[in-house]
């Protein structure tokens, strides 16, 4: 029997990303850089409702859905907040952007077997404008419903439920700690998107520290025969 070769004890080996037959992505702060949208719009609901939270402090709990986040804040007039919100994020959703080299990525891993998906926090009447300047085939695009939003995992799971994939075959890509909570929670691999707005927690996780690098980490875990 042979054995691979060790690794250089001076560095420690990369860690691949194991392979999986769905990859699951956040949108906000993985796929979009959607902050300058959320940024104008809570300005606006500030000033529309009397409202003196910093931005800062509703980005703190980016990934959860905004009734969950005005319920932490202790904001009361829920519904009409939202209102504002929803309508000023879409008047300014051209100020979102697709981060630098994430089209090319899903279109690689893609090209590669790999279906894509999105769970996302965001109502999917905004969501899906926004996946559509990407021109990718996404399998599946989830966000809460009946479901709990994250942390919990429910719109993971409804995501595999959706696609006929077991929760072993799936990776989640996030950025903030909730997308990492709800992915143990469900089962699925995490992957951090260090370009993303959060950090993660312990465990640290694997790392792709650029939408280029993911395809790396996935060709890198295929068996010979997959990669060739």
């Amino acid at each position: 029997m042979t054995h691979a070769p060790r690794p250089d004890r001076g560095a420690p080996a990369p860690l691949p990303l194991p392979v999986s037959k769905l990859i699951l992505f956040d949108l906000d702060g993985v796929l979009v850089d959607t902050l300058p949208v959320m940024r104008s719009a809570w300005q606006a609901v500030c000033a529309q409702h009397g409202i003196d939270i910093p931005f800062r402090s509703y980005a703190k709990h980016l990934g959860r859905p905004f009734s969950d986040i005005m319920a932490t804040l202790g904001v009361r007039q829920i519904e009409e907040v939202a209102s504002t919100y929803d309508a000023v994020s879409t008047r300014d959703a051209h100020l979102a952007r697709p981060f630098p080299g994430i089209e090319a990525a899903l279109h690689t891993i893609t090209a590669g077997g790999q279906r894509i998906g999105v769970v996302t926090s965001k109502p999917l009447a905004r969501a899906v404008p926004l996946l559509e300047r990407l021109r990718c085939p996404f399998s599946v695009v989830r966000a809460p419903g009946r479901e709990r939003g994250k942390p919990a995992p429910d719109t993971l799971l409804a995501a595999l439920v959706e696609t006929g994939t077991d929760p072993a075959d799936a990776t989640y890509v996030g950025d903030m700690a909730v997308d990492q909570e709800a992915a143990r929670r469900g089962g699925l691999r995490y992957v951090h998107a260090g370009w993303g707005y959060g950090e993660p927690t312990a465990p640290e996780p694997l790392t792709a520290h650029e939408p280029a690098q993911l395809f790396g980490l996935l060709r890198d875990s295929l068996a010979p025969e997959e990669a060739a």
